[in-house]
């Protein structure tokens, strides 16, 4: 397993090409699998269930990816994390449902570090957090699968422009906001998440 982490906002078709080689070296096993963290210039990526009506001011870049989900935004402060995985090494019986459990898993845990406690939705993707007598979003995941590896990843707020969301309908849920670490009082560091992150994911997926 091969950890890289980019210091400088990555645009995101450049992400997207070094995935897909990365993808394409594990299925004919010239490559390792990794774990990329990184931050994306301010843009909107459109999932494969994306509607139109949701893109509201397309303020900034709009990319279609091939990942699954709805339209999310991306930008600097947020940490994505792109998961390159062989879910044959990891899983007896490779189940996208239980790999992406385990991805909201991995993200609870690293959550908690920080005194916060991420909770799942039924029928909501993604991880929710209490504020006050409503809740908000505070992750996102989206994946892709092919020939068995898991690509594209995880996003976590922890201080971007959370503005920056008014552009679209963030996962196409209407009824809930999204927040973040420092809009909740966390003032946490990049590479202080990163940490949490790389500490709680071999306990998860595996070495």
């Amino acid at each position: 397993m091969e950890w890289k982490t980019s210091t400088e906002p990555v645009q995101y078709p450049d992400a997207l090409a070094a995935m897909e080689a990365q993808v394409a070296g594990i299925i004919d096993g010239s490559a390792d699998e990794q774990v990329w963290l990184l931050e994306h210039p301010p843009l909107y990526t459109a999932g494969t269930s994306a509607k139109a009506e949701d893109l509201k001011d397309a303020r900034f870049p709009v990319y279609e990816t091939g990942r699954g989900g709805q339209y999310t935004y991306h930008g600097p402060g947020q940490r994505v994390a792109y998961v390159m995985l062989d879910l044959k090494k990891h899983y007896k019986t490779p189940d996208i449902r239980e790999y992406v459990l385990d991805l909201e898993e991995w993200i609870i845990r690293s959550l908690a570090m920080f005194g916060v406690r991420g909770e799942r939705r039924q029928g909501r993707i993604g991880i929710w957090v209490r504020t006050g007598d409503s809740e908000a979003k505070i992750a996102a995941l989206g994946i892709r699968v092919r020939r068995g590896v898991a690509f594209h990843g995880i996003a976590i707020n922890v201080n971007p422009n959370l503005q920056h969301f008014q552009g679209i309908v963030p996962c196409g849920i209407t009824e809930y906001g999204v927040t973040s670490l420092m809009a909740l009082g966390i003032d946490v560091k990049l590479n202080d998440l990163d940490l949490a992150l790389k500490e709680h994911f071999a306990p998860i997926f595996g070495s």
